[in-house]
C-alpha cells in the first residue's frame, strides 16, 4: 500500500487559502495530454472548486474535485 503524503482535508485547506487569487492550473488529461491555464479561483465548495480562466475563449472544464488534486491529475499553484 502506498502511503499518502497528505489527506483530503489538507488539500481543501490549501485550495481555500487560494480563494479569489490568481492560480496556475495544470491538468493531466491522460495519454500525454497536458492542459495549462491561468485564472482566478472563483469558488470553493464542499466537494469541488471552480477556476475562472483569464482567457475568455477557453474551452474546457473549469471545476475540479479535491480528489483530483490529491491523486495528482490536477495541480494548482498560486501565481
Amino acid at each position: 500500500m502506498i502511503k499518502q503524503k497528505s489527506d483530503i482535508a489538507a488539500v481543501k485547506k490549501t485550495i481555500a487559502d487560494y480563494f479569489k487569487r490568481q492560480v496556475d492550473v495544470t491538468v493531466n488529461l491522460g495519454r500525454n495530454k497536458i492542459q495549462r491555464f491561468c485564472g482566478e479561483l472563483s469558488g470553493v465548495y464542499p466537494a469541488l472548486f471552480t477556476v475562472e480562466p483569464n482567457d475568455k475563449n477557453f474551452l474546457g472544464k473549469t471545476s475540479y474535485s479535491y480528489a483530483e488534486v490529491l491523486c495528482g491529475s490536477v495541480k494548482v499553484k498560486p501565481l
